[in-house]
This record gives C-alpha cells, sequence and structure tokens, in this order.
C-alpha cells in the first residue's frame, strides 16, 4: 500500500507557472516509476507524464516544452513543473506510481488530486 499525497495547485493566470508535489509513504518509492495525471470537468483522466527509476521522461504531446517532472528519492516527492500555463489546462491533477516496461503502467494508488485552474 502506497500512500499519495499531492499539493501545490491554486488559481494562477494563462502565461503563469505552478509547481506541483506528490509525496509518496513507504520506503520502496526508489523502485517505482511515477506519472502525473489531470482530469478536467467532463473527460476521462489523462496521463500528461512519467519518470522511471533512471529519471527517463515521457510527456504528452499536450504538456511537451512546457511542463517538467522530475524525482527526489531522498524525499519520496514526486515534482511537475508547468509553465506557460493555458486555461485548457484547468484541471484535476493526481500523481501515480507504477511500473515503467515499455509503457507505463499503473498501480491502483491516487492521492486526492490537487485542483490547478487557469483563468484571467
Amino acid at each position: 500500500q502506497v500512500q499519495l499525497v499531492e499539493s501545490g495547485g491554486g488559481l494562477v493566470q494563462p502565461g503563469g507557472s505552478l509547481r506541483l508535489s506528490c509525496a509518496a509513504s513507504g520506503r520502496l518509492f526508489r523502485t517505482y516509476a511515477a506519472g502525473w495525471y489531470r482530469q478536467a470537468p467532463g473527460k476521462q483522466r489523462e496521463l500528461i507524464a512519467t519518470i522511471t527509476t533512471i529519471e527517463s521522461t515521457n510527456y504528452a504531446d499536450s504538456v511537451k516544452g512546457r511542463f517538467t517532472i522530475s524525482r527526489d528519492n531522498a524525499r519520496n516527492t514526486v515534482y511537475l513543473q508547468m509553465n506557460s500555463l493555458k486555461t485548457e489546462d484547468t484541471a484535476v491533477y493526481y500523481c501515480n506510481v507504477g511500473d515503467y516496461s515499455g509503457k507505463y503502467d499503473p498501480y491502483p494508488y491516487w492521492g486526492q488530486g490537487t485542483q490547478v485552474t487557469v483563468s484571467s
């Protein structure tokens, strides 16, 4: 069982930046890949960024070049730096841990999410 706690969301103007954090419980965090998902109202949850145990990263086209995922194994934490935010980035953001063998395979552990609202 892994507990995940997201933080750092809020209201930001278009073009602004936010940094999300996800704190994970347990001593096996460094052995997991991790990912950030988001879910906008009326839409399905989508995977937007992943990071492997060796810190290889992948991004959805919608966020590539604007978002950066990183991890700090000493702090059991995954980050999502979001720059050049757009109104369409408005969503609840969730982190997840999982396995990566060619593609990201999420484990069934989810936090409560953190709301990001991009609006002028």
